[in-house]
C-alpha cells in the first residue's frame, strides 16, 4: 500500500466501476426489473461511506495493518458486488 490517498482512490474506482456496471445492466435490460440492480447500487454506496470512514479513523496504533484489512475488506465486498451483478 502506498499512501492513503491511494486506498481511497481504489476505493472509489472500485465501488465506481461496479456502479457504472450495474448502470450499464439496467441500460441494456430495460424490460427487466430494477429492484435487484439498484438494492447493489445501494449496498456499493453503502460500503464506499464505510470504507472511507475505516480509512478517516486517525485513532489507529498499527496503521498497516488496519489499511492492509481494509484493503482486503475491499477486495471482499466488490467480488461479492460483482457476483451479484453476474446473477442479475
Amino acid at each position: 500500500m502506498a499512501n492513503v490517498r491511494d486506498l481511497k482512490k481504489d476505493i472509489n474506482f472500485v465501488l465506481g466501476d461496479i456502479i457504472e456496471a450495474v448502470y450499464v445492466w439496467e441500460y441494456t435490460n430495460t424490460d427487466k426489473d430494477t429492484k435487484k440492480s439498484e438494492a447493489i447500487i445501494d449496498e456499493a454506496i453503502a460500503t464506499f461511506d464505510d470504507l472511507i470512514a475505516k480509512v478517516n479513523n486517525r485513532s489507529v496504533e498499527n496503521k498497516k495493518a488496519h489499511f492492509k484489512s481494509i484493503n482486503a475488506e475491499l477486495e471482499a465486498k466488490g467480488k461479492d458486488l460483482i457476483e451479484k451483478i453476474n446473477k442479475l
